[in-house]
């Protein structure tokens, strides 16, 4: 078999950090390759290197034997080098056709017109010869995101490409389109292209790679055959320790109910109905997860619950209190903090620096405000400990919330949002995009606010990480909340069942709450 992609002795500097130090990787031609590290290992880096985005400071890329020297994305496109970014860059508005040929379009009559017969005809061919389930024809904003994502993917194969690198791939699927995924790399494969898909999570790098590169610091700590290693050894490589994989959860008593909802109804951005007569209660010192598969009304139960979206209907108490009417900025006064689920949306202002990123939402309270202005260096003194304790890398509070990668971003957002000491933590998927060190670090910060008696709701499409994590565990169809289980005692194929809105036979389910209106 011969070597697609050779990698030798990259070095990539930006002021005050050293990305890639002397990295080497070698991908075999027609394989699925994982580049496997934590969150500013250097993976994104090297492969944006061998992209043309970034030109190495010392070092050789190597594609099919031949010494290349990419000035632009655009000369690693001539040479059959083709990267779908973690954020799609498609044009919402225009067809799938559209979004695939723009820029290489068909022409005719002497190149004045495009030939949009031709282009349609030429992605129906390559849809039909991958067996992308893909509409040429619908608009982009009108498909999912793992239909977005195989759109992208056509997008490099229309332009030649015969090597494939995805970033972060699996981030914002669910796990039927992660599985989805990985049967169009094994059809991909199969016709004889590359694959080098960056990822931290350890499962989907055994599941769906040949080989798996780990790079820890900048440096290619080992290359070894996904199937004879364990996750244990993934880890250990990774983070240059032993982790802990698993939650040991500390003993909780739970409490009085902190929060509660009632009969609540949501409307969508399009005035449909998205949460419909939902209705639960969460204790102090006690998680609640929450199930299910993405578009089925997560995300706007938890936006109507933190004061980001109007309630039709129905109430939402804290401590006691009505708060279905107030602002988000009254939420966190009274003691919510919420991690949301889109860091660059609702988490970030991206274009701000750690300083005024980490004021996002305490900018009007002491000790950050005194008599109406800010008091930068206590401001500085917040982001500085949030950055220390979270390991946000680069470690400059003066660095821009656009300038770090999506890992880094979520463990700023995530430790901003565990400092407020709150009395309720509104968490929807807070391990989004990190790696195994810090989703260990954030699984245990989690805890321990349980066990120090915050009432969490934690929204999460991992399976694993919600039944770990939960006292309780409720699972979401149709913007209904349709039971409440056992997360010791439930199988996964029965919260699948459930999670497609059928009822499974036996299933397990927690004890009673005494105070609240879960149903």
């Amino acid at each position: 078999m011969s070597t697609a992609v050779h990698l030798d002795g990259i070095t990539k500097r930006f002021p005050g950090v050293v990305a890639n130090d002397a990295a080497d990787l070698e991908v075999e031609r027609g394989t699925v390759h994982a580049l496997l590290g934590e969150n500013g290992a250097g993976k994104t880096t090297l492969m944006n290197v061998l992209y043309g985005l970034y030109e190495p400071d010392a070092g050789r890329v190597v594609v099919d034997g031949r010494e290349r020297a990419f000035d632009s994305p655009r000369d690693a496109i001539d040479a059959g080098v083709g990267m779908i970014h973690q954020h799609f860059m498609l044009v919402d508005p225009m067809t799938v056709t559209e979004n695939i040929t723009l820029g290489n379009e068909p022409r005719k009559w002497l190149g004045l017109t495009v030939d949009r017969d031709r282009a349609r005809r030429e992605v129906s061919t390559l849809v039909d010869r991958y067996g992308f389930s893909v509409d040429p024809d619908a608009a982009v904003e009108d498909i999912g995101v793992g239909a977005q994502q195989r759109v992208e993917i056509l997008k490099a194969l229309y332009r030649g490409a015969d090597v494939l690198i995805l970033d972060e791939p699996t981030a914002v699927l669910t796990p039927q389109e992660v599985s989805d995924l990985f049967s169009v790399f094994e059809e991909l494969t199969a016709q004889g292209k590359t694959i080098i898909f960056i990822t931290h999570k350890l499962g989907e790098a055994m599941t769906a790679a040949d080989e798996i590169t780990v790079l820890r610091g900048g440096q290619n700590v080992g290359v070894v055959d996904a199937d004879a290693v364990t996750r244990e050894e993934l880890a250990r490589l990774m983070v240059g320790r032993e982790v802990l994989l698993d939650v040991d959860r500390r003993a909780a008593d739970p409490g009085e109910q902190r929060l509660r909802v009632d009969d609540l109804a949501v409307e969508d951005s399009r005035g449909v109905r998205a949460v419909d007569g939902v209705s639960l209660s969460v204790r102090a010192g006690e998680v609640l997860g929450i199930a299910g598969v993405d578009g089925n009304g997560q995300s706007e139960l938890i936006e109507a619950i933190t004061g980001l979206r109007r309630v039709e209907s129905g109430s939402v108490e804290l401590d006691g209190t009505d708060v279905t009417g107030a602002s988000r900025r009254d939420r966190i006064e009274q003691g919510m903090a919420y991690v949301p689920e889109d860091r660059q949306d609702r988490g970030l202002v991206m274009d701000f620096d750690l300083v005024s990123n980490g004021l996002l939402g305490s900018q009007h309270s002491a000790p950050y405000a005194r008599s109406g202005r800010i008091d930068w260096d206590v401001a500085t003194d917040h982001a500085e400990s949030i950055i220390a304790e979270y390991d946000v890398r680069p470690p400059d509070a003066g660095t821009d919330a656009e300038s770090l990668s999506g890992g880094n971003q979520q463990k700023f957002v995530v430790g901003r949002e565990l400092a407020r000491d709150p009395s309720v933590l509104i968490a929807s998927h807070p391990t989004r995009g990190v790696d195994v060190g810090s989703m260990e670090f954030i699984h245990d910060r989690i805890d321990a606010l349980r066990a120090a008696g915050v009432a969490v709701v934690l929204v999460s499409s991992k399976l694993d990480e919600v039944q770990s994590l939960s006292d309780r565990l409720g699972v979401m169809y149709e913007g209904s909340l349709v039971d409440v289980v056992d997360p010791d005692s439930v199988t996964e194929s029965q919260l699948g069942l459930l999670m497609a809105g059928e009822e499974p036979a036996d299933i397990p389910r927690p004890d009673p709450v005494p105070t609240g209106g879960d149903r």
